[in-house]
C-alpha cells in the first residue's frame, strides 16, 4: 500500500483514467461518449442508480445507440433487489477499469455519485453492513427531525465524526448515524481501521459545473420526456416485484412520488412536480459537493462552466481546450499538465484552480 501511494504521488508507472462528473442533467454522458470516441475509451458508470437494470428510463441511462458507439461498463448490472454501495462500486470499478485496459481503451468514469468516486480515488474504510431496518430508521429520523437536528444528536454521541460531516449533508449525516447505531462505533473510528487503499491509477478530473438555472430547466424537461418514454410503466413494474421500500432502487429519484401516483395517493401532476423538485435539490447538492471535494489535484482538474446540454453545442474553441488538457494528461510523462484555456473563463464565483472554460 505504501508503495502504491508513493507511485500515485509521483504519477510514475500508473495507468491513467479520466473522470467526468457533475450534477445530473449537465451533459456528462454525452461528453464521456465524445471523449471515448476520440481517445478510444470505455465509459464506466459511476452513478449509484444507473447500476440497476430495472430503472433504465428514470435514471437516464445511455441509450442502446450510444452504447453501440463505445463500450459501456457497469450500466444495468444489478437487480433492484440487490443494494449496491461504495465498497461494491470500488471493487466493480477497478475490475471494469482493468477490463477496459485489456481492450486497449482508456477508462472514462462517468457519473455524479461523488462518494463512490471518492471511495475509488482515495480508498475506503472497512465498515460492516447495516441492516435495512436501521437504514430505514435513520432515514425516518432525518425526515422527521431534519439533517441538522440529527447531526446534533450525532455530535452528542460521536463528536469526532460529527466534526467531519456538514450538518446540511443529509446523506452523510444519515450514513454516520446508521453506522453508529449498527456498530456502536463512529465512522471516524472505522476510518482509522483497515482501509482499502486508493486505486493504483492516475486520474484526471473533468468537472461540469454549468449555470444552475440551465440545469434546473434541463431537469424539468428531461423528467417530462422520461414520462413519455415509459417512466410510469417502469415504476409500476418495479412495484410489482414487492421489494423492500428501503432498497436504494426503490428510493431512486422519481420512484416514490410516481409510486404514490400509481397507488392513487397523489395526482400525477403533483407527483411529477415533487419528483422534479427532488431532482433539482439533488443536483444542487451534487454541484456543491464537487466544488468542495477534489478528486484530482488542480493541475489535473478541468472545470467546465459552459452549458453542455442537448439544446446547445459546446463551442469548438472550448472543445479544443478540453482536448488539449486530455492530450497532455494521457501523453505527457508523469501526468504533467498545465493547459491554458483557449478562451477566458466566464466571470463568477468558483474554484480558481486548474483550467477553466
Amino acid at each position: 500500500m505504501a508503495e502504491a501511494e508513493m507511485q500515485a504521488a509521483a504519477g510514475e508507472g500508473l495507468p491513467r483514467a479520466l473522470i467526468v462528473s457533475g450534477p445530473t442533467a449537465s451533459g456528462k454522458s454525452a461528453l464521456a461518449l465524445a471523449l471515448a470516441e476520440r481517445y478510444r475509451g470505455a465509459v464506466i458508470n459511476a452513478d449509484s442508480m444507473q447500476v440497476y437494470r430495472d430503472l433504465r428510463v428514470l435514471t437516464a441511462r445511455p441509450s442502446a445507440e450510444d452504447e453501440a458507439r463505445a463500450p459501456h461498463l457497469l450500466y444495468g448490472v444489478r437487480d433492484a433487489a440487490e443494494a449496491a454501495d461504495a465498497a461494491w462500486f470500488r471493487q466493480a470499478a477497478l475490475a471494469a477499469m482493468e477490463e477496459a485496459r485489456g481492450m486497449g481503451r482508456v477508462p472514462i468514469l462517468c457519473g455524479g455519485t461523488g462518494l463512490w468516486l471518492e471511495a475509488l480515488v482515495r480508498g475506503i474504510g472497512e465498515i460492516p453492513s447495516v441492516s435495512a431496518a436501521i437504514r430505514a430508521e435513520a432515514r425516518r429520523l432525518a425526515a422527521e427531525l431534519g439533517a441538522p437536528a440529527l447531526h446534533a444528536r450525532l455530535a452528542e454521541r460521536d463528536p469526532e465524526t460529527a466534526a467531519a460531516v456538514r450538518p446540511s449533508d443529509t446523506q452523510r449525516v444519515i450514513r454516520a448515524w446508521e453506522v453508529l447505531q449498527a456498530t456502536g462505533r463512529g465512522l471516524a473510528a472505522w476510518w482509522r481501521g483497515a482501509v482499502h487503499p486508493p486505486a493504483p491509477w492516475l486520474f484526471a478530473h473533468i468537472l461540469l459545473d454549468p449555470p444552475r438555472e440551465r440545469v434546473r430547466a434541463a431537469i424539468d424537461a428531461r423528467f417530462l420526456a422520461m414520462l413519455e418514454r415509459g417512466a410510469l410503466e417502469e415504476v409500476r413494474a418495479l412495484l410489482a416485484q414487492g421489494l423492500d421500500p428501503a432498497l436504494p432502487a426503490m428510493r431512486a429519484h422519481g420512484v416514490p412520488p410516481l409510486a404514490a401516483a400509481i397507488r392513487g395517493e397523489l395526482p400525477l401532476a403533483e407527483a411529477v412536480a415533487r419528483a422534479q423538485a427532488q431532482v433539482r435539490q439533488y443536483a444542487k447538492r451534487q454541484a456543491t459537493w464537487f466544488r468542495h471535494r477534489k478528486l484530482a489535484p488542480p493541475e489535473r482538474t478541468f472545470i467546465i462552466r459552459s452549458w453542455m446540454g442537448s439544446d446547445a453545442q459546446f463551442s469548438e474553441i472550448n472543445m479544443a481546450a478540453l482536448f488539449s488538457f486530455v492530450d497532455a494528461f494521457l501523453l505527457t510523462p508523469r501526468g504533467t499538465v498545465g493547459i491554458t484555456p483557449s478562451s477566458p473563463a466566464p466571470a463568477g464565483p468558483g474554484p480558481a484552480e486548474g483550467p477553466l472554460i
